[in-house]
């Protein structure tokens, strides 16, 4: 797996947190930065449609996620093995877990990913198809709309059928907001989520954290290494807290949360 900070590839040759392997810096101009600025344009074209849908100003979501301004936003390059051994149950479930961010843009030709549905407990495979990407929305979106975006609980297994022999590769662009937007919900810019907050006291989407704060927190909860159980699980902190993902837990959906979020 390599991850490639969005900051580092918009500023080389400079580097703003590390050094990178030289396939990456091999590529950063021909390949990494087209990407990035591509990929941010297509979502902040997503951003603004839900940010209409949501009741607030066009632009509300997309410039809290400026590709200019520091964030903790990147990409990431996975190469995953065939499973020659199969997989159980368990062992997948090692890996269910929500994004923390706003959107992540997936591309990959295998299958894999796996949803858990609201109100049921059953993994469904999300089919790639051709000439098109998968997007999860993320725990960002779902404090800064109030709940009204969900933040979906998945996970990656092995892929189905005759894929199962095959490496699968993915390449992701994890976008989060700015590192220096108030993680609450917009509720003095839009009366729909305003609304939405107040029919749900019982939900937290005040986080009292910028974006940054929030996301190292996150991941910091999120290593592997701290997950002995399902009540660790829920205890993590964060919007994976929220009753439906308890829910889940609690039914044996997701015992433990992966760090690839």
């Amino acid at each position: 797996m390599l991850n490639v900070a969005k900051d580092d590839v918009m500023a080389w040759p400079k580097q703003v947190y590390q050094d990178y392997p030289q396939p990456a810096t091999d590529k950063m101009d021909d390949i990494l930065k087209p990407f990035v600025q591509k990929t941010v344009e297509v979502n902040h074209v997503l951003l603004d449609a839900l940010s209409v849908k949501l009741g607030l100003p066009k632009d509300a979501l997309s410039r809290r996620h400026r590709l200019d301004a520091r964030s903790t936003c990147g990409v990431r390059c996975i190469k995953t093995p065939p499973e020659p051994e199969g997989w159980s149950e368990e062992k997948a479930l090692f890996a269910a877990h929500s994004d923390y961010g706003s959107i992540t843009f997936l591309h990959n030709r295998l299958g894999g990913m796996q949803v858990l549905a609201p109100g049921t407990n059953q993994w469904q495979y999300v089919k790639p198809l051709p000439g098109h990407a998968i997007l999860n929305v993320g725990d960002s979106l779902n404090l800064l709309s109030g709940g009204l975006l969900r933040s979906n609980l998945h996970r990656v297994v092995p892929p189905p059928g005759q894929q199962f022999s095959h490496e699968r590769w993915t390449v992701g662009y994890f976008m989060r907001p700015e590192n220096d937007v108030p993680l609450n919900a917009l509720v003095d810019e839009s009366p729909l989520i305003a609304e939405a907050v107040a029919k749900t006291p019982e939900r937290n989407f005040h986080t009292g954290e910028t974006a940054r704060e929030w996301s190292i927190r996150r991941f910091n909860n999120i290593r592997a290494t701290n997950y002995k159980g399902k009540e660790n699980w829920k205890a993590s902190g964060g919007t994976e807290n929220y009753k439906a993902v308890r829910e889940a837990v609690d039914a044996g959906a997701g015992a433990r949360v992966s760090v690839n979020a």
